[in-house]
């Protein structure tokens, strides 16, 4: 896992030492050297490390999402992923969660604002976890969960994903009441313990979460287009892509840029990846020159005569191909591989979980979709395209945009293009948006963000080719994950009442959860 803060990495090692430990906790913090009043942070440390590290893998790891969501082409050979095969996931994310309680015992020694903050950090993370989880395979254990310890619950029964997400918004309305009553904390190396960006970045994702339930705003018990505009009208949200809820690397081995390629950190995976023509296409059609800020030229075109910064040196290839194709576009130079910063650079760019653009994005979605007044839909949708061209041009050093800036003047002046600028129907516009929230997402929103997008909107559109789909029936896309081995093994009975109530006993990749419904 990579972190922001070189002196983190002594608070990490200490964590994990401690974690890995068989003791009890009120054991290991015996040695009268040491203040326990410490571990709080320790154990913040040790969960922020788990969150992000579970999504921001290294090297090949790293790429596994980008393929479901079509950015990514992988040569080495067929993966399941780019070929829309979900099999089982784990519920491997909850083990985190049991140091939510000791970090709650050791902080309630705190001064009581010092103890708000780890109680809000509490809440922000038991979210982020369950929202990820009940994401992939829709009903999970929420309310008897992690209860094994403290009540003998080792079978936890299952929540509906309505109770489990209405439990997630509860949860974040009390993280940002926390946050506000709250003080820097320590243990963060995200922001620095800042609760001000803590606050913003939780409600935040509750904006992201309210509008993954689109589909539910007629429900009174969710109170989904309320609950968005008393956020909006309330509430501090992120201000620029400096809030990212994001992982900055360091020159260190281990801690560098999950893609990166160099003395501190060999990655022998670069050779085969290609960027897909869901990114390339558009791209090149917008005249957006953020394609020369993600990938390099197609060695081909360079060889007939094309500039780096000729738009037509430039080749998409598509994900579903047969992968004998896609081979062979490789050795034959007609496709485009990532940008060299992101494999010669340690610090290549921040990777954002949740970024400032999505949120706009969002924004922009609640406004055409009628939720929120006030700002125009256009300058939320603009806000969102800004940022994360201005985000590229801040982390791309000169030599690696192929001669072609993206200056203020350019950035200031894009989204109002005709091409781009909002327009026509509501679909129309959604469209729109999604697709310009898939274009900032390369490399970024590492939980499948932009495949929930596509799952939830069918933007950007994916290519079906029934040759190549290793999903069954062949002429569908899956829309979940299967549950995981452990839990048919382990807490059959729950698990099997789960996927009859939701599924009529079926568990497979095919089945539409609740919040898609």
């Amino acid at each position: 896992m990579k972190i922001i803060q070189k002196h983190i990495m002594v608070m990490l090692i200490t964590a994990t030492a401690l974690i890995s430990c068989t003791q009890k906790f009120d054991a290991i913090n015996t040695n009268p050297d040491k203040s326990t009043s410490s571990t709080d942070a320790w154990l913040a440390t040790n969960m922020l490390t788990s969150i992000t590290s579970s999504d921001i893998t290294s090297t090949k790891g790293f790429c596994q999402p980008f393929m479901l969501s079509k950015y990514v082409l992988w040569t080495e050979n067929q993966v399941d992923f780019q070929y829309n095969r979900i099999a089982r996931t784990s519920f491997g994310r909850l083990s985190v969660l049991r140091n939510v309680a000791p970090m709650l015992n050791y902080a309630a020694a705190e001064p009581v604002a010092l103890k708000n903050s780890y109680a809000a950090l509490a809440h922000f993370i038991r979210a982020w976890q369950f929202y990820q989880l009940s994401m992939q395979v829709g009903d999970i254990p929420y309310s008897d969960a992690l209860k094994g310890e403290t009540e003998g619950i080792i079978k936890p029964k299952y929540d509906s994903q309505k109770d489990v997400f209405k439990g997630i918004l509860n949860e974040l309305d009390s993280a940002n009441i926390l946050f506000a009553s709250g003080t820097d904390f320590s243990g963060d190396f995200i922001y620095k313990g800042s609760v001000d960006k803590w606050r913003r970045l939780t409600n935040s994702f509750e904006l992201h979460v309210l509008m993954q339930l689109y589909k539910k705003t007629g429900d009174a018990d969710l109170n989904v287009v309320n609950r968005f505009k008393d956020i909006v009208a309330n509430r501090p949200l992120m201000r620029d892509y400096n809030d990212n809820f994001a992982v900055t690397y360091v020159n260190t081995a281990g801690y560098a840029y999950p893609w990166s390629n160099t003395p501190v950190q060999i990655n022998s995976f670069t050779i085969y990846p290609m960027i897909g023509a869901t990114l390339i296409t558009p791209l090149k059609a917008l005249q957006d020159r953020r394609l020369f800020y993600y990938a390099e030229p197609a060695p081909a075109q360079i060889a007939a005569g094309k500039a780096a910064s000729d738009w037509d040196a430039y080749i998409g290839v598509e994900s579903s191909d047969v992968f004998a194709s896609t081979t062979s576009a490789r050795a034959t130079g007609k496709f485009c591989d990532f940008n060299k910063r992101y494999t010669d650079l340690y610090n290549a760019e921040p990777v954002g979980l949740l970024n400032y653009w999505d949120i706009q994005f969002v924004l922009a979605e609640a406004t055409v979709r009628g939720w929120i007044t006030g700002t125009s839909a256009q300058a939320y949708y603009a806000a969102g395209i800004q940022s994360s061209m201005s985000f590229l041009a801040n982390y791309t050093p000169a030599g690696y945009n192929h001669g072609i800036a993206m200056d203020a003047a350019y950035i200031a002046s894009y989204p109002a293009s005709a091409a781009v600028a909002l327009t026509g129907s509501t679909d129309n516009q959604i469209k729109q948006i999604i697709t310009q929230k898939y274009l900032a997402g390369f490399l970024q929103g590492v939980d499948y963000n932009a495949w929930y997008e596509n799952r939830r909107t069918g933007y950007p559109a994916f290519v079906l080719n029934s040759a190549t789909n290793r999903n069954t029936p062949s002429d569908k896309f899956p829309v979940r994950w299967l549950y995981p081995q452990a839990e048919l093994d382990h807490n059959g009975d729950n698990v099997a009442a789960a996927i009859q109530s939701q599924y009529g006993g079926v568990d497979d990749a095919n089945q539409v959860m609740w919040l898609l419904k």
